[in-house]
């Protein structure tokens, strides 16, 4: 075989200027070109990080209230998370699971030792939807029913099952029909809970913050009750802390506000400081799980794993739960001075805020980015804000103030914090 001339068909194309020089103009249309489309895109060009700022393509400077969907807990370009995938992909780059590795021990000892009691092993896996989907398998697996019953409002990922589990229509619809034998009720209605979890009931599956359904804390009573159900009736209970986990809340993991023991917790977006890994954290009540039952190539792969264990050192060390809880504390007083008939409602743990409007919330997202501020929805009418953990006060302050600037200033809102309480 003549390399040579392969090499030459290879290259015949014309190459893509280098990224580090490219234009606006040239980043949105060669990326247009070529992408899937199934993400709507703002027309700007992310092309640095660091810490709770962000620089586009043409030089703008950005507070960062995106945090990479959740995954930027510990901040971006983090130099201990930085340091630890050199060091690592210097080392040894890849070792499926047929083998130990060192990287990958440590790990599972770290998770183990910070996850709620009663957990004692690890899945490793690469994203927050392999997480549930691992949990909702196992679930199935250890009581042999089918059965999931998950929430209104709740967000799970868009793998099969995961889809399944979530309940917005708009995900379902188009790809429908999805795994059989999941169900919905409505979030915090214990009533409905009680007559729907029976003998078919493999597990109940919730977010103890719904975020993409509005940043909606669960209410005490109905997590409790939940977990009394699952227990008199033989099910599981499955906790998605896949936004809410690392310190986001206020705590290390969301559930530890409402003091519950899940069977099945899963994890994801800032495990390894916003590199793609997911984790299953399984309780000792869950039986052994057979060789093969379960697996991916890429699950504990050891650099995602250096950069894991670098990530959650970091949150420790720094107190980053604590820092979360003082801020959001902090973010939702300096909100709630906010004097505009556009707000309905202002709800939020920790650094997880969720900002009721009683419009649609997109223009509101444009005016804020054009005044240095990167936002998320959560809904239609819902702006969210998921800072990195390490963000200051004083960014924190400057956001307020650009919402307050692109809203009108008369009325006043209701503030909803840890309604559990």
């Amino acid at each position: 075989m003549d390399v040579s001339n392969t090499q030459s068909s290879v290259h015949s194309k014309a190459e893509a200027p280098s990224s580090s020089n490219m234009k606006t103009e040239e980043i949105i249309g060669l990326e247009s070109k070529f992408a899937s489309g199934v993400y709507s895109k703002r027309p700007i060009a992310i092309v640095r990080g660091e810490g709770a700022r962000l620089w586009d393509s043409e030089g703008r400077e950005y507070i960062d209230c995106v945090g990479g969907q959740g995954s930027a807990n510990v901040g971006h370009a983090n130099p201990e998370v930085i340091q630890a995938v050199k060091d690592q992909i210097a080392r040894l780059t890849v070792a499926t699971e047929l083998f130990f590795n060192d990287q990958r021990a440590a790990l599972m000892d770290r998770l183990v030792r910070i996850a709620p009691l009663g957990i004692n092993r690890i899945f490793l896996c690469n994203s927050g939807a392999e997480a549930v989907e691992g949990a909702i398998k196992i679930a199935r697996y250890h009581t042999k029913r089918t059965e999931i019953i998950a929430m209104m409002r709740g967000f799970h990922g868009r793998t099969m099952g995961a889809l399944s589990a979530t309940w917005d229509p708009k995900y379902r619809e188009p790809f429908e029909p999805l795994v059989p034998d999941f169900r919905h009720i409505p979030f915090n209605n214990l009533d409905r809970a009680e007559k729907l979890i029976g003998e078919k009931t493999a597990a109940v599956l919730t977010e103890v913050v719904q975020g993409e359904g509005g940043v909606r804390p669960v209410y005490m009573d109905f997590i409790h009750g939940i977990e009394k159900l699952c227990r008199e009736r033989g099910a599981l209970l499955i906790i998605d802390e896949v936004q809410t986990g690392f310190g986001r809340t206020g705590k290390m993991f969301a559930l530890e506000h409402f003091n519950i023991s899940p069977d099945l917790v899963s994890v994801a977006k800032s495990l390894a400081g916003g590199l793609p890994m997911g984790a299953v954290l399984i309780s000792d009540q869950i039986r052994p799980l057979e060789p093969q039952m379960h697996g991916t190539t890429f699950g504990g792969n050891p650099v995602l794993c250096a950069a894991a264990r670098a990530a959650l050192n970091f949150i420790i060390r720094r107190n980053l739960p604590e820092q979360a809880a003082v801020l959001g504390r902090f973010m939702l007083d300096r909100l709630a001075r906010i004097r505009s008939p556009l707000i309905r409602e202002i709800r939020g743990m920790g650094l997880m805020i969720g900002i009721e409007l009683k419009m649609k919330v997109t223009p509101i997202l444009q005016a804020l980015m054009d005044n240095g501020v990167l936002a998320l929805p959560a809904g239609p009418n819902v702006l969210r804000l998921l800072p990195p953990l390490v963000i200051e006060r004083r960014d924190l302050e400057i956001v307020a103030a650009k919402l307050e600037e692109v809203l009108p200033k008369t009325g006043s809102p209701v503030v909803e914090e840890n309604r559990h309480e």
